[in-house]
């Protein structure tokens, strides 16, 4: 029988579209692991929401695995330490995993892997799981690249797969220590956990739905923080945890555009529709685009994790935060309603469209004027589809210390007024508000004195008002920014930022074709 293969599992929880899987395969038999690292269990960027996806993603890969005669092996420690411990109990030749860009830990930790392998003289083999580019040398060309990736074949799933006897595997686990064994804890899903299950048949089943009918009216929709939960994709927690691929999304997405056109020829009144369609499914696209655009810059650079793109911007804002004003963007009670919905929305439901993500990242950094390392946090606890080169690459995009983007401050008021013009948002995530009309939701401060006690609702006291004067907080941070970016372009940083992260060609007009 030829050598034992070690199949790493790390995100990319899935047997579709799965090239180390499909490689360790062809090599021999194999046995697949997961490893529960303490350090991720504990970092400053986990929360119980991403533990919730990741039970219900390995619950269904061990499903899938189990019925193809492969067994996942979950593990508990600190690597290489496992892989140390399992190569004496268990010997394998070879390692199978996808590349990773994920936090500073998960750096570490791949690199010690790596080390470890090298010296035990075991073969690793890291494959890339996107368009995200190891070891890139230019940008020039990237698009391409990722254009050339999403465009080749997908793998399919295995329709068996060898592995050693049960008997010998359950043999070798019981020479390990107790606690690299242990059985993972039992977690509770609360009631807001049913758009963001995990589980690869879960993720196909939310691609599908929006391409079949949500997705309609996305590139409308995708704004709203009323209509957005339905009308977008809701595939980004699948993409972050690898239940499904980027590739597998980009070309169900073409071939969604392809059937579109045939029925258009078919059908000549379904013209509108099918341009609507159209257009939709070309912004889909270019959100996958984007997607590995932001994660490329985070695998070339992994300090932008903690660090500004360029020391120019050190000091900009203050290194401690100003704690007033940090537990009341967290905790939604800024006296700005569209904020504070925004907040206590995504704190209970792990989710909020891009707009409103980019709304309250720019009000924390230019209003209250913290620096994205403070805030930054917060979010990635909050989002169930946190992706670290997406996270905290739009941290520093929002709070204008790229050197090379335009710089966005907010209005939360005009946001309001254009998305939540009718206040529904607000009364359901802001209940304090709900008796004010449409038109004093946007400043209930602004409400006749008369009108808040005749609604029960008297600002100051049942609902703050603003924590810093939306006018003068936006002339202080449009006069800062404008001149340190002046003097970002000056000093030659932003053409250093560009160079190395800059997007060249985004080629849209290919994307459903």
């Amino acid at each position: 029988m030829s050598a034992l293969q070690l199949l790493w599992y790390k995100r990319d929880l899935r047997i579709a579209d799965h090239a180390p899987l499909a490689g360790a395969m062809a090599a021999g038999p194999l046995v697949a692991v997961y490893v529960h690292e303490p350090e991720q269990q504990h970092a400053a960027d986990r929360d119980l929401r991403h533990d919730l996806v990741l039970r219900d993603a390995l619950s269904e890969l061990r499903a899938s695995l189990q019925a193809r005669g492969a067994r996942l092996i979950e593990l508990h420690g600190t690597l290489p330490d496992v892989f140390e411990a399992l190569h004496g109990v268990m010997p394998f030749s070879a390692i199978w995993a996808h590349q990773e860009t994920w936090n500073a830990l998960s750096y570490a930790r791949d690199r010690r892997v790596r080390a470890w392998a090298k010296q035990a003289g075991i073969p690793m083999h890291e494959l890339p799981s996107n368009g995200v580019v190891r070891r890139l040398g230019s940008r020039d060309g990237w698009a391409e690249t990722w254009q050339q990736r999403m465009r080749s074949r997908l793998i399919p799933v295995p329709r068996y797969l060898v592995s050693p006897a049960e008997s010998l595997i359950t043999a070798a686990l019981t020479a390990l220590p107790d606690g690299m064994r242990r059985p993972s804890r039992l977690i509770e899903a609360p009631p807001w956990a049913d758009w963001q299950r995990g589980g690869e048949a879960r993720a196909h089943e939310m691609l599908q739905s929006f391409l079949s009918r949500r997705g309609r009216d996305y590139r409308r929709a995708m704004s709203s923080p009323n209509e957005s939960p339905a009308a977008c994709s809701r595939i980004s927690s699948a993409l972050a945890c690898g239940t499904l691929s980027v590739r597998q999304a980009y070309q169900a997405a073409r071939l969604r555009a392809r059937a579109l056109r045939d029925e258009s020829r078919a059908q000549r009144d379904a013209d509108a529709d099918a341009a609507q369609w159209s257009q939709s499914l070309v912004s889909f696209a270019s959100r996958l685009h984007w997607h590995c655009h932001f994660i490329q810059k985070l695998e070339d650079e992994p300090r932008l994790e903690h660090s500004h793109y360029a020391p120019i911007f050190d000091g900009l804002r203050p290194s401690q935060p100003d704690m007033e004003r940090l537990r009341a963007w967290r905790d939604g009670q800024t006296g700005y309603p569209l904020v504070d919905a925004c907040m206590r929305s995504l704190r209970v439901t792990g989710w909020l469209t891009f707009r409103m993500r980019a709304m309250v990242m720019s009000f924390a950094s230019y209003h209250l004027w913290l620096d994205w390392r403070h805030t930054g946090p917060v979010l990635a606890r909050w989002f169930t589809d946190y992706e670290p080169g997406i996270h905290w690459t739009q941290c520093q995009m929002q709070s204008g210390t790229t050197g090379i983007n335009t710089i966005r401050i907010y209005n939360p008021y005009k946001q309001a007024e254009e998305h939540d013009a009718a206040g529904v948002f607000v009364r359901r995530w802001v209940p304090e508000l709900s008796a004010l009309s449409g038109a004093d939701l946007i400043r209930p401060e602004r409400t006749p004195l008369m009108m808040q006690q005749m609604t029960g609702c008297l600002i100051g006291r049942d609902y703050p008002t603003p924590i810093v004067p939306h006018e003068a907080a936006y002339a202080f941070a449009r006069e800062r920014m404008h001149a340190i970016k002046l003097a970002a372009q000056r000093s030659g940083s932003a053409q250093r930022v560009y160079d190395r992260h800059g997007s060249r060609k985004t080629p849209f007009n290919a994307r459903t074709r």
